[in-house]
């Protein structure tokens, strides 16, 4: 009887052994690894892409980024360019400070020599 129960048990054993076994194997089929690659692929890319044309995003998605990108610099090149004409406005108005200053200098030293020349 001691026997028999051993094997009873053994074989109940290696019976749910299998079953573990069948049941991680249907975990494994092909149609849940998919779903499983198909989730993380979904968390991967977000717009609620199934993956069937996956290629026409990304490629939409770079000429948006590209489109932006070319915007930002054509702004970029602008703004520099309306920065440097202001700069070189307000060059020509100091230039032209400076030559009114000069000539103002010139003046008074011209007014100057006068003053010494009449008093002498």
């Amino acid at each position: 009887m001691n026997r028999y129960s051993t094997v009873l048990l053994l074989g109940t054993l290696t019976m749910t052994t299998f079953a573990h076994a069948d049941t991680l194997d249907g975990l494994f089929d092909n149609s849940v690894v998919s779903s499983i690659s198909q989730a993380i692929n979904d968390a991967y890319k977000p717009n609620g892409d199934n993956g069937d044309n996956g290629d026409n995003r990304d490629d939409s998605n770079d000429r948006n980024w590209d489109d932006q990108n070319q915007r930002r610099n054509e702004d970029d090149r602008h703004q520099y360019e309306d920065r440097q004409r202001q700069l070189e406005d307000r060059r020509r108005q100091l230039d032209e400070q400076q030559r009114q200053l000069d000539n103002q200098r010139r003046q008074l030293e011209d007014d100057e020599r006068r003053l010494d020349e009449d008093y002498r």
